[in-house]
């Protein structure tokens, strides 16, 4: 599964070999090299993925959605994954999420888009604290609107 793409490569047996083995370890997936996919976890499956993806040395790693169908113990644990194999591997990870504390809590930058347009470009300090628009605000989950009608006292 893991060596696919650099087969497509036609890379020689021994470069797959250590290239494959060198991904199981960064993502933590030593020992688990022969077994099936349906003997996996839903987080052991996630990180074969990633094992898949990063095999073949990319400099961006686009990962859409990546923790969407996890349940929220799963995906915490694959954040704190992700953001260390982002940090032992040094490249760029372009992470698609509509979930805006993930984002926050996942990104040393954000694009908040609406219907395909870039609203702001940001750290997550910037996007929060400082939103450009009233749309960014509302798009990065940041404003709410209360309506009411304000009145005196007395």
């Amino acid at each position: 599964n893991i060596a696919f793409g650099l087969k497509m490569k036609n890379l020689s047996t021994k470069i797959i070999c250590e290239k494959v083995l060198n991904s199981l370890e960064l993502t933590r997936m030593s020992g688990f090299e022969k077994r099936k996919i349906n003997e996996l976890s839903g987080g052991q499956k996630q990180r074969v993925a990633m094992a898949r993806a990063v095999v073949n040395d990319p400099t961006v790693l686009l990962l859409d959605e990546p923790l969407g169908a996890l349940d929220l113990q799963l995906r915490i644990q694959m954040q704190t994954e992700l953001r260390r194999l982002h940090k032992s591997l040094a490249n760029t990870f372009v992470f698609v999420t509509h979930d805006q504390g993930e984002a926050m809590a996942m990104s040393d930058r954000i694009a908040v888009m609406h219907n395909g347009e870039i609203l702001q470009v940001g750290t997550p300090h910037e996007i929060y604290e400082k939103p450009k628009t009233k749309l960014a605000a509302q798009e990065s989950g940041i404003l709410s609107r209360i309506s009411g009608i304000l009145g005196g006292f007395g």
